[in-house]
């Protein structure tokens, strides 16, 4: 399939630019737009749009990291690959906490080249949708407090009314946040319907241990958001399929706290928050993002955390093509039982296994 992409080229090594376009215009119906100083190409984005911008190491007339945030500062969402030459491995390390989509130096391997250009374009889709997603949840949530204000005026003579209004609300507000969630299980095919069968398997736990119809329903709603901090990770990371680095793995990390920082302002998820926020918690306190311990941790918490495990080693993912059998997967569970899982819960979970 051919790949067609609008993309700048910013490099001041013509033999480079040359390379790199030649690469690019065999991939398929790529434009692809050259200029040879930083400036220039500063000019250009000011003016157009680009999917992708290739950014040479080490320009002239400005450093790389100062010209790689002037250029976020143009469009944040343009997908940014830098080029560098055998030799420059060290100094390139500055640039891996400004959010860098790939490193490239010559010669290329086409079918990785091809991959990155592939990946790079619909990551910058996705990033653009996001945003035009995130700004129509804030100018629904401008309007949404504007109507709060109204029916807070109209209260005394509209009680009733009021409560019903309210509860509309609360539904538009999940289901944009349940579209959200599900928008990030869907960026990966390997993850698709993962939150769904997570809650489940929760649910099914916590009905075991008897828990509160309130709690449960608390604890669903987690489930479905767990994830929703994955909006802030890039599809480089999420879908790398060999081992991750020490800085990737930073970045993974994050994801609890993300998730439950988009999810603070709903007061009405208040119990949720926490949930999310400790749902990668390890019984033994090893886990993140807080290293808490034992019954430190939200009962809920815990219980996500293994049906997250089980979901997990149950189905395929990008850097493991075959998923645990049914039996393989509850072995790994009892065998963490105590360390990363809570034995109460590993008990509850291996009685309830047969229906999951």
């Amino acid at each position: 399939m051919e790949i067609s992409g609008k993309i700048l080229l910013v490099c001041d090594d013509v033999s480079c630019s040359d390379y790199i376009k030649e690469q690019l215009l065999s991939l398929g119906n790529c434009s692809v737009f050259t200029e040879f100083t930083a400036q220039d190409g500063l000019s250009n984005l000011k003016q157009n749009n680009y999917e992708l911008i290739f950014i040479k190491y080490g320009m002239p007339e400005i450093d790389t990291v100062s010209l790689i945030n002037e250029f976020k500062k143009i469009n944040l969402d343009s997908v940014i690959i830098v080029l560098y030459d055998p030799g420059q491995e060290e100094k390139i390390k500055e640039l891996s906490e400004l959010g860098i989509y790939e490193f490239l130096s010559r010669p290329v391997n086409r079918e990785k080249f091809k991959f990155l250009i592939e990946k790079g374009i619909k990551l910058y889709i996705l990033l653009v949708a996001n945003r035009k997603f995130s700004q129509g949840l804030k100018e629904n949530n401008q309007a949404l407090e504007k109507q709060n204000m109204l029916l807070a005026r109209r209260i005394e003579e509209a009680t009733t009314n009021l409560s019903r209004l309210y509860e509309n609300l609360r539904s538009t507000y999940m289901r944009t946040i349940k579209v959200l969630a599900q928008a990030i299980d869907a960026r990966d095919h390997y993850t698709h319907s993962h939150s769904e069968n997570v809650s489940r398997y929760a649910v099914t736990i916590a009905n075991y241990l008897r828990l509160p119809t309130k709690e449960i329903e608390i604890l669903r709603q987690a489930c479905e958001l767990h994830d929703l901090g994955k909006i802030g990770i890039e599809d480089s990371i999420l879908l790398k399929p060999s081992a991750l680095t020490p800085l990737e793995w930073e970045q993974i990390r994050k994801h609890p706290t993300i998730g439950a920082q988009i999810l603070e302002p709903l007061t009405f998820l208040n119990g949720v928050v926490d949930l999310v926020r400790q749902h990668h918690e390890h019984y033994d306190g090893t886990g993140y993002p807080e290293g808490r311990k034992g019954e430190d941790i939200l009962l809920g918490a815990r219980i996500i955390h293994v049906a997250d495990a089980y979901e997990a080693m149950r189905s395929a993912r990008s850097y493991r093509k075959v998923p645990f059998t049914k039996e393989e997967a509850i072995l790994e569970i009892k065998r963490n039982s105590g360390t990363q899982f809570d034995p109460k819960i590993v008990d509850a979970f291996l009685k309830v296994s047969d229906n999951l």
